[in-house]
């Protein structure tokens, strides 16, 4: 036997075993059963998605043809009632899943006060706000600050998670050099992790801001104020050239602050960025 037959045969012998993906067939066929599921548990009208285009433009010329200007101003205010309720929420959000997300960290604190805080994060991921508004409606009344406390209480559970895994992707080096140094738990955050995950929780920050704006607007619909308990009004009582206006200032309002708040947060990251570059020269 030659040595390029050799050569062959352990080439041959070598190659690497064919996948199976009978696995990956099977997860298709679930979810292609799941939303066929879905779909027939639905009933839905397939007649009536023939005359949903001309539905849609005929409702869309009530709401924008002759839009009514003198709701302006109010408006304006309900939608700034929305944003109110929206920062608000966001800043005892963002401190209370700051302080409560550094220790959920891999690294920072044990175990034993780990695990109960990603569960209490996970828990509050899984309430709607709207459900969790409705939860405290029954202590706080319908009131904007209801609104707010929702969007707190919901914003813990997902900026918590942003927070403890932000901190996770933190170098180790200078939190060992802390801890190296006779460090507990609360210098150890402050001096070796916080610096250098500021600038990524300062942009989370703002972005769960700009998350609130939007459900603001949905907390409305149940009453506890802003833009959407005036458009459920409007809404209900079919006047369709008020409810254009809301939905045109809503919009614009929502594009503002998007456009405001991603420049902050771009200037924050590129600042970040160029702290660290002069860091490593």
């Amino acid at each position: 036997m030659t040595t390029a037959t050799l050569s062959l045969s352990a080439t041959r012998a070598a190659a690497p075993v064919k996948p199976r993906r009978l696995g990956v067939r099977a997860a298709k066929l679930t979810v292609g059963l799941v939303v066929l599921a879905a779909v027939l548990h639905l009933d839905i009208g397939w007649s009536d998605l023939a005359e949903l285009p001309a539905d849609l433009r005929h409702y869309l010329d009530l709401m924008f043809a002759h839009p009514d200007w003198s709701r302006l101003p109010a408006a304006f205010y309900q939608t700034w009632v929305s944003v109110s309720m929206a920062w608000v929420g966001a800043v005892l959000g963002v401190v209370a899943s700051t302080i409560l997300g550094i220790p959920a960290a891999q690294g920072v604190a044990p175990l034993w006060v780990r695990l109960p805080l990603r569960g209490l994060f996970a828990v509050l991921r899984a309430v709607p706000e709207v459900i969790i508004a409705i939860i405290l409606l029954t202590v706080t009344g319908l009131t904007p600050f209801t609104g707010a406390l929702a969007l707190a209480v919901g914003g813990i559970g997902t900026h918590g998670k942003w927070t403890y895994e932000t901190i996770e992707a933190v170098p180790a080096g200078t939190a060992e050099a802390v801890r190296a140094a006779g460090g507990n738990v609360l210098e150890v955050a402050r001096w070796g992790l916080w610096p250098a995950a500021a600038p990524e929780l300062m942009s989370l920050a703002l972005y769960r801001f700009e998350i609130n704006v939007r459900t603001s607007a949905i907390l409305g619909l149940i009453g506890v104020g802003g833009v959407g308990d005036m458009l459920t009004g409007y809404t209900q009582y079919r006047q369709w050239d008020s409810v254009g206006v809301l939905i045109i200032v809503v919009i614009a309002v929502t594009m503002t602050i998007d456009a405001i708040s991603g420049a902050i947060r771009r200037r924050i990251m590129r600042g970040a960025r160029a702290r660290d570059l002069d860091r490593t020269v």
